[in-house]
């Protein structure tokens, strides 16, 4: 696991990466994203995920962001839209100070964060509920029949179709494979 600054360097340039790729940028997608950087593409980044109400969730990366917010590393916008205002997260002011001591690891890793943002970033709250349940069935319960992984997400998710479930399933692993080719895992 990295040490704190490491990994607090490691997420700004994430944040980074997905406002370039569009991404809403709100705690979701920085949980979904953080998710598939660590569960799939392998990057150390020490949070203990749960499948939780919209997929995994970590209580902690949701500690790690507070506290960034409080450094002023990473800062909130209110973005109003037809939902309504939301908070969506963006570099705060000190993200430089911070970056530098983690230039290494955003450097080590930065493929795997350029392929998350650039291949879930953009992607809607709904579909990356139902990706990255498929990732945490995949890698949790060591299922590799496609059909018992989509069965598995529908039992779990029971708000998920079992045809949106084997559409997840086919969309993880063709990402694993890309990534594989690409080697970023």
């Amino acid at each position: 696991m990295l040490s704190g600054s490491k990994r607090k360097a490691l997420l700004l340039s994430l944040v980074d990466a997905m406002e370039k790729q569009g991404s809403w940028c709100g705690e979701t997608h920085i949980q979904k994203c953080s998710y598939f950087l660590q569960a799939m593409l392998g990057v150390p980044l020490g949070f203990e995920f749960i499948l939780y109400k919209h997929g995994p969730f970590s209580f902690d990366l949701r500690d790690e962001l507070t506290a960034m917010r409080a450094d002023a590393f990473l800062a909130v916008r209110v973005k109003d839209t037809s939902y309504g205002p939301t908070l969506s997260f963006t570099l705060g002011p000190n993200h430089e100070v911070l970056s530098r001591y983690g230039q290494e690891e955003v450097t080590r890793y930065g493929r795997q964060i350029l392929f998350v943002a650039e291949h879930l970033a953009p992607k809607g709250v709904a579909e990356l509920e139902r990706l990255g349940t498929a990732v945490f069935v995949t890698c949790t319960e060591g299922a590799h029949d496609a059909e018992k992984r989509a069965r598995r997400i529908h039992e779990l998710k029971p708000h998920v179709s079992l045809e949106e479930a084997r559409a997840a399933v086919e969309t993880v692993d063709a990402l694993r494979a890309e990534a594989a080719k690409a080697g970023v895992i």
